[in-house]
Formats: C-alpha cells, sequence, structure tokens
C-alpha cells in the first residue's frame, strides 16, 4: 500500500488491543516494565527466562517474520539477567542472550537484526559444554547499534557511541565515536561540543507526545472510511 488506509477509529481499537495483550501477556512475563512504553504487536516479542527488566518509554517494534527475543540462561554458575534502561528502541529481529549481565544505557537505540551476547554458549575446548566464558555486555547512554550489528561478550560501548551496520563488536569502545568493520574500530570520532539531542528528550514527557500523536493521527485519517479501507484489503488498486 502507497499508505494506510485505516479510519481512525481502527486505528485506536487495534492500539488498544496491542496494549492489552501487552499488560495481559507480556507483563507478567517481566520482572519490570515501567510506564509510557509501546510494544507494536507485542505477541512477535519473545520472552524466555527471568530477569528482564524494561524502563520507562521503551519502544519494542516487531514483526511476524522478524521477531524479536529476549533470553536470559540460567546454569551452575549463576544466570542471566537482562535491563533495558528508560526510552530505549528495540527494532524488528533485535536478538539478546543473557548468562551473565546486558546492560543497554537510556535513550539506546538497537537497529533490525541486532544480536547482543554475554556469552560464547560453548567451550572452546570442551565443545559440547553449555554457556562457555561469561563477560557482561554494557552499551551506555545513547548508543546507537546499527542493522545487523553483533555485540559480543564484555564489551563496554560507551555514550552516544555509534556502532556501524554489520560490524561485529569484540573489544570496548569509547564514548561519542564511530565504529565499524569487523572486528569493529574507530573510524570517526564525533563532535563534543555540538548538542546532542536524544530520545530522552523526546519522550521524558511521553503521556503529552501520546495525546499529540494521536491528535496528528486523528487529523492525517480524517479522510479515511471503513468501506474505503475495507476496499484496499479486498481489492486493491494503483492509487491504494
Amino acid at each position: 500500500m502507497r499508505r494506510d488506509h485505516k479510519p481512525f477509529a481502527l486505528k485506536r481499537l487495534l492500539s488498544l488491543f496491542e496494549e492489552n495483550w501487552t499488560r495481559h501477556f507480556i507483563r507478567p512475563q517481566l520482572d519490570h516494565l515501567g510506564d509510557g512504553g509501546m510494544i507494536m504487536k507485542p505477541w512477535h516479542l519473545k520472552l524466555y527466562g527471568p530477569n528482564i527488566r524494561l524502563g520507562e518509554a521503551v519502544h519494542v517494534v516487531t514483526s511476524a517474520d522478524r521477531t524479536v527475543r529476549l533470553t536470559t540462561w540460567q546454569h551452575e554458575d549463576g544466570e542471566g539477567s537482562i535491563e533495558v534502561q528508560d526510552y530505549a528502541l528495540l527494532c524488528p529481529g533485535v536478538r539478546i542472550d543473557s548468562a551473565t549481565s546486558v546492560v543497554i544505557g537510556q535513550s539506546t537505540m538497537l537497529a533490525a537484526g541486532v544480536y547482543i551476547t554475554d556469552a560464547d554458549w560453548h567451550g572452546i575446548y570442551n565443545r559440547p559444554r553449555p554457556i562457555g566464558a561469561t563477560a557482561e555486555v554494557v552499551l551506555g547512554r545513547n548508543v546507537w547499534i546499527g542493522d545487523g550489528a553483533v555485540v559480543c561478550k564484555g564489551v563496554t560501548v560507551g555514550d552516544n557511541t555509534i556502532v556501524g551496520a554489520g560490524a561485529v563488536v569484540t573489544k570496548s569502545l569509547p564514548a561519542n565515536v564511530v565504529a565499524a568493520g569487523n572486528p569493529a574500530g574507530v573510524v570517526k570520532h564525533l563532535d563534543t561540543d555540538r548538542e546532542m539531542i536524544s530520545r530522552a528528550d523526546l519522550l521524558t514527557e511521553h503521556s503529552r507526545l501520546r495525546q499529540d500523536v494521536q491528535l496528528l493521527d486523528q487529523a492525517l485519517r480524517k479522510d479515511n472510511t471503513w468501506w474505503g479501507w475495507l476496499r484496499t484489503v479486498i481489492a486493491p488498486n494503483k492509487t491504494d
């Protein structure tokens, strides 16, 4: 479709359905779920294990072909934990596996297909051994991890740093840099004199923002009708 033909009333019903699904099926699986968040198509968010926490105004975007999976593992030496702090964004296909600790900092954005792990998952010399070596992963504030990147065990990524698409991060990165490659290395330093605007700046007053977005959505959909939407579902044409 060239545009979304759903009438505003249908869009609101779908949003309420997602909110109720999140409250009924997702919230009980989490150790904590902050206010003001949004999980799009929450039935495609897969959670396995305890010690998973989502902060305030966290946005999770899923799709049928790219589920988001957060998994913690219990083993003889301990158990994993995943903490996604306030205002973070998880895009379709994100996977996080933890046997120790993974912390996603405030306002950090994980693009589609990002994989983060704090373990090897097998012993190097004893291959059948589960879990293997582990070391915590910490992403700082306002970090941006690009499409399809991998962040490996023991890595810390400093505030505001950008990791390029497809990078494999095997060693820690400082704050305020751009890193790319396999293994990832610093390719550019950000200008720290320029103002840095993060998702926190946008979402701090998330209740008011949600109301403003609804009013805008209502205005944009004022000409959409139930019959017009149904026709596009059954018999779309080139103008749809």
